[in-house]
C-alpha cells in the first residue's frame, strides 16, 4: 500500500509539472510583446540622443552636428545595454 501511495504522489507531481509547463510555454502574442519592447528599449535612447543633441546643435553658432553625433552614439550604447540586460533577466 505504502508502494502504490508513494507511486501515485509521483504521478501526481509529474501531471502538475506537464500541466505548468504547457501554462508557462510562450505564445504567439507573449513574444511579440517581448521583442516590442526590445524595439523600444534599443530605439529610445536613440531617438532621444538625436534629438537632444539636434537642439542642442541648433543653439550654437553656425551649422554643427557635434552634440547630435556625441548623443546618438551615447544613445547607440546605452540602447545595446538595456537589450543585453534585458535579455540577460529573461
Amino acid at each position: 500500500m505504502n508502494n502504490q501511495q508513494h507511486l501515485k504522489k509521483k504521478i501526481e507531481s509529474q501531471l502538475k509539472r506537464i500541466k505548468k509547463a504547457e501554462h508557462d510555454r510562450p505564445n504567439l502574442l507573449s513574444q511579440t510583446v517581448y521583442i516590442g519592447t526590445l524595439g523600444l528599449v534599443m530605439v529610445l535612447p536613440i531617438v532621444s540622443g538625436v534629438y537632444l543633441g539636434h537642439w542642442l546643435d541648433g543653439l550654437l553658432e553656425g551649422y554643427s552636428t557635434r552634440w547630435t553625433l556625441s548623443l546618438l552614439f551615447t544613445g547607440l550604447v546605452i540602447g545595446i545595454f538595456n537589450v543585453y540586460f534585458l535579455i540577460k533577466d529573461k
